[in-house]
């Protein structure tokens, strides 16, 4: 097996070009396996079965493995004997059938509209960076955009007069209308900010400090910042105004309807 997986991990290396994490990744998963099945006197790829590799698997997850290692592990098995089968080394892939384990999604962390009122409140300064970061958390909680449509927003996508951004995803492209917190969040920052950030005339409307693009990743790290001084315990993703969005909006449409139908009575 071991012959195999060598194998197996070069043609990842010199035809994939996998990263050296991912070979890393790959040689740790599948040598554990060859370890495990030499121990049942299993050594070479035509005598892998399913059971063999079932026994395996119900042991990693008695040894406690989480249940997306274990996928994973199996992903990677299956990728191996696919290979195997390709190069015309082997007929059949033992670990074709076999399904992963289910894996529990952990539902969002919703910030509570007291979270939100502190998270929004932390970019207070009159700094140019300051007030570009106050200008995105509002825009983005009043919107409820995808953190990637934020970031590729250019200066010719905001209407201020009328309150409408202009967003694009793929071949799509929608109008989304926003308030007035983020309005004048949006004025200040125009006026008074992204002049001093672009470093040229560029068209982006939230440029990084260096005049650039700003990234995902770059956003990911302002709203944990904010997150940090704000308190908030909470894990805090670039999707956490999205999802706070969402929900109270929601939590808003309920209680007008609730309110209507009261008045009615």
């Amino acid at each position: 097996m071991k012959e195999t997986i060598e194998r197996y991990l070069q043609y990842l290396a010199e035809e994939k070009h996998a990263s050296p994490n991912t070979q890393a990744a790959y040689r740790r998963d599948l040598m554990q396996m060859s370890a495990y099945l030499e121990t049942a006197g299993i050594r070479e790829p035509e005598r892998v079965t399913k059971t063999a590799l079932n026994s395996y698997l119900f042991q990693l997850e008695t040894e406690g493995k989480a249940a997306a290692s274990i996928a994973r592990i199996l992903s990677s098995i299956k990728t191996l004997f696919s290979y195997e089968i390709r190069c015309g080394r082997l007929r059949k892939n033992p670990a074709e059938t076999i399904k992963p384990p289910h894996i529990e999604k952990k539902l969002p962390a919703i910030l509570t509209e007291a979270e939100v009122s502190r998270l929004l409140a932390q970019p207070a300064g009159g700094s140019p960076k300051e007030r570009r970061d106050k200008a995105m958390l509002e825009l983005l909680y009043a919107t409820g955009i995808h953190v990637s449509e934020l970031v590729q927003l250019k200066l010719a996508d905001i209407n201020l007069p009328v309150g409408f951004l202009t967003c694009r995803r793929k071949d799509r492209e929608k109008s989304v209308p926003f308030g007035k917190n983020a309005k004048e969040a949006l004025e200040g920052y125009l006026v008074e900010a992204r002049p001093r950030l672009l470093k040229d005339e560029a068209d982006w409307l939230f440029p990084n400090c260096n005049g650039g693009p700003l990234s995902r990743q770059g956003f990911w790290k302002i709203i944990k910042y904010y997150g940090r001084q704000a308190g908030i315990q909470a894990d805090i993703t670039p999707h956490t105004l999205c999802d706070a969005f969402a929900a109270h909006s929601l939590r808003r449409a309920i209680d007008a309807d609730t309110a209507n139908v009261q008045t009615v009575r």
